[in-house]
């Protein structure tokens, strides 16, 4: 059983203006160079993301474990265009293009070092990746799936990668889907973050309905991940 789960509600924080500045002075101090540099990227490539996300993180990491023990709440998958480096997501807003570096520094750690993991197609599913882009490019525009619904037209960040690769797969699925669940292991009973989430859609929780989330599809054995951020030197 597993959370969805994509959590892509970034939360406004007002911070000083001297803050920011100091911010990212620190930042400098770590790196000199852009997050992404090092590493052999390749299309196709999809990026685990580590954030924070409060009580809704909290209880996804009770009930769903990452690669490595790791906490992912967003993944997307890497695409070219115009020969830059984009990271194909579904977020709050919808489904969008994220230049990489953008995508990198979202979330850093307390090196200045991206909480980004890098899932690379085992050999035997690569020849999918050219169709799978083109499918997800198509869904651009379309609305953030809030309902967790694999029968709306809408998408969450790890349904869209699901879909696009199913798709590019005559229908049939890349990655493991498993029954979703909203409760506490060790009650039995429903989150309470969770269930005033729903309450406020005006929908039932869909306790048992198919989906996937970043923690899953980073241990699923179709990939395997290549590269840490967090682990560079």
């Amino acid at each position: 059983m597993q959370f969805p789960y994509c959590f892509s509600f970034w939360f406004d924080m007002k911070i000083s203006c001297s803050a920011i500045v100091c911010y990212w002075v620190l930042v400098a101090c770590f790196s000199c160079r852009p997050v992404s540099s090092g590493f052999d990227w390749k299309e196709g490539d999809i990026l685990f993301q580590d954030g924070d996300c409060g009580d809704f993180c909290e209880a996804i990491r009770k009930v769903t474990d990452g690669y490595q023990g790791r906490d992912f709440s967003h993944n997307g998958l890497l695409v070219k265009k115009e020969g830059k480096w984009m990271v194909l997501e579904a977020v709050s807003e919808g489904v969008k293009l994220t230049p990489l570096e953008t995508f990198l520094e979202r979330d850093l750690n307390e090196e200045g070092k991206s909480n980004v993991v890098v899932g690379r197609l085992k050999h035997k599913y690569r020849s999918l990746i050219p169709d799978a882009i083109q499918v997800g490019k198509s869904l651009i525009g379309k609305p953030y799936d809030h309902k967790f619904d694999f029968f709306n037209d809408a998408y969450y960040c790890t349904e869209l990668i699901h879909v696009a690769f199913m798709k590019a797969n005559l229908g049939h699925p890349v990655f493991e889907v498993s029954p979703m669940t909203f409760k506490d292991p060790a009650t039995g009973n429903t989150f309470s973050v969770w269930e005033a989430y729903f309450e406020d859609l005006g929908i039932p929780i869909p306790e048992g309905e198919p989906g996937l989330n970043p923690g899953g599809m980073s241990l699923d054995p179709a990939l395997e991940i290549v590269y840490d951020f967090t682990k560079t030197e």
